[in-house]
């Protein structure tokens, strides 16, 4: 899971369940991967093993990993769509509301964004 920084904005559970679903999102952990241990988790970041399980609860919870008797936790099949769908859903209710109204407070036009980024610089 490389090096994480932990902040004190949210509680560590959640920072790791974050960083475990961005880990899917970015196809670092692929339907049927295992999870790192409870065990190995908290003693690679010194951790509370509540902690992690706390987290991996979660992501079980919300059929994003399953149990495996004896084997441990396993990143599901589904839980890639689940995730695009949910992420897809709070970034538009969430976040671009804030990013489009620092649009329009800067005035900038679609043209300024593409232009921005290489897209449609040509066009």
């Amino acid at each position: 899971m490389a090096n994480i920084e932990w902040s004190d904005g949210a509680p560590i559970y959640r920072q790791l369940k974050e960083r475990v679903i961005a880990m899917m999102l970015d196809g670092v952990l692929k339907p049927g991967d295992a999870l790192p241990s409870v065990r190995q988790v908290a003693a690679d970041y010194q951790l509370n093993p509540i902690t992690v399980s706390r987290a991996y609860q979660e992501l079980a919870d919300e059929a994003l990993v399953e149990k495996r008797r004896g084997l441990g936790m396993f990143v599901t099949e589904e839980a890639a769509k689940k995730l695009r769908t949910s992420e897809r859903e709070r970034f538009l209710q969430e976040e671009w509301p804030l990013v489009l109204e620092r649009i329009e407070r800067l005035g900038l036009s679609a043209r300024d964004l593409l232009q921005s980024t290489g897209h449609g610089a040509n066009e």
